[in-house]
């Protein structure tokens, strides 16, 4: 009786040291999760190349959308857009309160549109440009909508996407990097200097926007992706591998026959777009935590948008899902391209200016012997010629 009363000790003491030695594990694993994520959250602010190139590219857009609408600005949004029934009866309830309002208030006063367009097109540049961006970007918000709103039938689902993502720009710095306002930081030492007394109060907090703002919006997206592949799923046409077929052949949005039938000629090249689609789409989210399964999701959704600008003549739709698709190519990876397209220009205009220096300055003469080939030009250089050291370190690089 005692040797079982023993054992049963000696399993109920094992029991709270296994029990104990887990809750330990699980505290451990909690608190270096909190400080993880506390240190993401407010060490650094992320993906700063990438927001801008999303500024970048949505203003953009804003741009391209109003000058591709404008010279029919009068028969869809103005006094002409009388056959939508958007005038009396919004279709928007952006288009009942302000500010957003205030494009369907004057849309019947075909001056005030003309000069509110002409407007929104100059706001769109100075946000494309990152031009007192924390000012310009309200408004370019605000304008937007207001206009986009105007007419649901020229409307398409980027509209939404465009929206929520600059409302969480909103709490973001897409100006960092790639703009006006960074150019203009670098240079006034004394705003610099004046403002970092401020910045070290505000640093954790300003940080923690930014990020949390950058995790939405990658969120979103992925959202947007993995529904809109669950809903693709549910299709026949997708599951049978034939859906990418369908509307490249159908005349409102086969906007260039040959190349569509260039590209849906092989059946199983179409089956392997339609499935690819679905899976990529699906996984996209899981995708991201590793480099090569990231690389693979974005050159999928890019080349996915881009076919759909091309080939379906939604080039608005396709730009705004690469804006925001942007946000997921790390700063290093932004930085690279944007050396190698330096060391590209160098190359190209070091090449133009050697070609240059070494074309004859004094009209050839019957007597003179024939100029020598361009292959040749490189043979022999003068040692005037020789490259500097600048000219060195730039072709190392």
């Amino acid at each position: 009786m005692n040797t079982l009363i023993d054992a049963v000790r000696r399993t109920a003491c094992v029991g709270v040291r296994v029990a104990t030695d887990v809750r330990d594990l699980l505290l451990d694993l909690l608190r270096r999760g909190a400080t993880f994520v506390e240190q993401w959250l407010t060490g650094r602010k992320k993906a700063l190349y990438g927001l801008a190139v999303t500024r970048i590219l949505l203003g953009l857009l804003g741009i391209t959308i109003v000058v591709t609408n404008w010279s029919t600005r009068y028969y869809a949004y103005g006094a002409g857009s009388a056959w939508t029934g958007e005038a009396l009866y919004p279709g928007s309830d952006f288009a009942k309160f302000w500010p957003t309002s205030f494009f369907h208030d004057i849309g019947q006063q075909d001056i005030l549109l003309t000069v509110s367009m002409a407007g929104l097109i100059v706001i769109s540049a100075l946000f494309m440009l990152g031009w007192r961006t924390r000012l310009v970007m309200p408004l370019f918000l605000i304008g937007y909508v207001s206009w986009i709103e105007m007419n649901d039938v020229l409307s398409d689902q980027s509209d939404n996407l465009v929206r929520m993502v600059l409302i969480y720009m909103l709490f973001a710095d897409p100006a960092a990097r790639l703009s006006l306002d960074a150019r203009r930081r670098s240079k006034d030492r004394t705003a610099v200097r004046r403002w970092s007394r401020w910045r070290a109060h505000l640093h954790p907090y300003d940080t923690m926007l930014h990020n949390l703002a950058l995790v939405v919006m990658v969120l979103h997206v992925a959202l947007i992706y993995m529904s809109g592949a669950l809903y693709k799923a549910q299709g026949q046409t997708w599951s049978e591998g034939y859906a990418v077929y369908n509307p490249l052949h159908v005349d409102r949005f086969s906007v260039w026959p040959e190349l569509a039938d260039a590209v849906t000629y092989w059946g199983p090249a179409v089956a392997a777009i339609s499935w690819g689609t679905i899976i990529i789409q699906m996984m996209f989210l899981p995708m991201l935590a590793t480099r090569i399964t990231r690389i693979v999701a974005l050159l999928g959704v890019l080349s996915f948008h881009i076919g759909i600008g091309v080939l379906m003549g939604l080039p608005f739709f396709s730009l705004a899902m690469i804006a925001v698709d942007s946000v997921l190519i790390r700063d290093r990876t932004w930085l690279a391209m944007g050396r190698e397209l330096r060391n590209r220009w160098r190359a190209a205009g070091g090449a133009s200016d050697t070609s240059a220096r070494t074309r004859p300055t004094t009209p050839l003469t019957a007597a003179s012997p024939a100029p020598a080939s361009p292959l040749d030009n490189g043979a022999e250089r003068s040692p005037s010629e020789e490259p500097t050291s600048d000219d060195q370190l730039v072709g190392a690089r």
